[in-house]
């Protein structure tokens, strides 16, 4: 399995005009992984080798904007660029609770529509996973009628004696969220290579007896 990434945005806090807020890009397969999206993420995508409309997949660590602003304006780009014919691929988000009432609102008030499928799966973080009076609980923001509407996803819950959070599985890898520690519920992200059987050159073990 081939993995390469690419860091298009390593800054904290603020862009500058040498080092963009943080993103990095994985690709896979053909496909391309995105992990944060900070602001001016689809500029620096210009300035890459990357094709943005190859993004199918969307992981963000936390709800701190210098992570996560550059996603609507993303989603839009990709909007423009993709056909009415439906031919761009369905982009799946992950992130903290909140962020599919962020990103439908944002959508919402700036009268954008998207041209291809898109879903947001939220994980649930535990009050423990930042100071207690940093922690909010967005587990109410979605309930409204207009954001049934919105795009759909899975709620993701931590199970009883789990430590992670289980996000995509397929024959080759399984990819994980797991908690950190932050001033607000923040998640970091595995990808484990599911083993694989080595390969015998039966001629050439006859050969060598």
């Amino acid at each position: 399995m081939s993995l390469e990434i690419t860091f298009l945005g390593t800054g904290s806090a603020f862009p500058t005009p040498a080092r963009g807020a943080a993103a990095l890009a994985l690709r896979r397969a053909g496909r391309c992984w995105l992990f944060d999206c900070g602001e001016g993420t689809q500029t620096q995508l210009m300035r890459s080798h990357l094709r943005a409309a190859r993004i199918s997949k969307i992981f963000i660590t936390h709800l701190h904007g210098d992570h996560f602003f550059g996603l609507p304006g993303l989603l839009c780009t990709l909007s423009l660029q993709s056909g009415p014919d439906g031919s761009k691929a369905p982009v799946d988000i992950y992130g903290p609770l909140g962020l599919r009432s962020f990103l439908w609102r944002s959508l919402q008030l700036s009268h954008s529509q998207l041209l291809f499928p898109c879903a947001v799966h939220e994980l649930v973080p535990t009050p423990d996973q930042c100071p207690a009076e940093e922690f909010r609980d967005f587990s109410g923001l979605d309930g409204g009628e207009e954001l049934a509407q919105g795009p759909p996803g899975r709620v993701l819950r931590l199970e009883p004696g789990e430590d992670s959070y289980l996000l995509v599985e397929d024959e080759q890898l399984v990819v994980r969220a797991f908690r950190l520690f932050h001033r607000v519920p923040s998640f970091g992200f595995v990808l484990e290579e599911k083993p694989r059987p080595g390969k015998l050159n039966v001629q050439k073990l006859k050969e060598l007896g």
